[in-house]
């Protein structure tokens, strides 16, 4: 009676009895000769063309959808980066975005000029109180739920069959940079 598990469920169990052993029972930290440990596979990450981020794109007639898909693939932006902006975040003078990363890390991003420009409109619009791009609710950011279904139906009108999600699209502006000749140690810093 073989129990199929998977890779990251086997080192747990290792991991459990070892803790047990050495932890709960007092045993001696030791080598475990016999037991070896699984690598877990790990495929490349799926990435869109630029021509179906083109579509994509072109799909969002509303502003706000749009700017939002646009500086998430631009910018590299993971959805969470997206919805904790605010506008104070938008630095127009420089043409950057101030992006709070993973484990609060601060860096930076390059804004286009037709961007800039949208999101000025996006701003003159809708006139968010805290946050970039608020929800229904003024004062309360966009949900993220919402967002994956935007990107979903978009993705969906432009005529593409596979799952799309968001962060694809900051899978895709890293490969697209990549193909560019962009230096990978950049890309990695973005």
């Amino acid at each position: 009676n073989e129990k199929k598990i998977s890779v990251s469920q086997q080192n747990m169990r290792i991991n459990a009895i070892k803790f047990y052993y050495e932890q709960v029972k007092g045993g001696k930290r030791q080598y475990y000769g016999g037991i070896t440990r699984t690598k877990e596979y790990k495929s490349l990450p799926e990435v869109l063309s630029r021509n179906e981020v083109g579509r994509i794109l072109s799909c969002l007639s509303n502003r706000k959808h749009r700017c939002m898909i646009s500086l998430i693939y631009s910018a590299g932006l993971r959805r969470s980066e997206l919805l904790n902006l605010t506008p104070k975040d938008i630095i127009s003078k420089r043409m950057l975005v101030r992006i709070m990363g993973k484990g609060r890390k601060c860096r930076y991003s390059l804004l286009s000029e037709k961007l800039l420009k949208e999101l000025r409109e996006d701003f003159k619009e809708y006139r968010p109180q805290k946050w970039l791009f608020e929800g229904e609710t003024p004062g309360e950011p966009y949900s993220a739920s919402a967002l994956v279904k935007v990107l979903k139906e978009a993705a969906t009108h432009a005529g593409i069959k596979y799952r799309v999600h968001v962060h694809m699209l900051r899978h895709s502006f890293a490969t697209h940079l990549l193909e560019q000749g962009t230096d990978l140690r950049t890309i990695q810093e973005l």
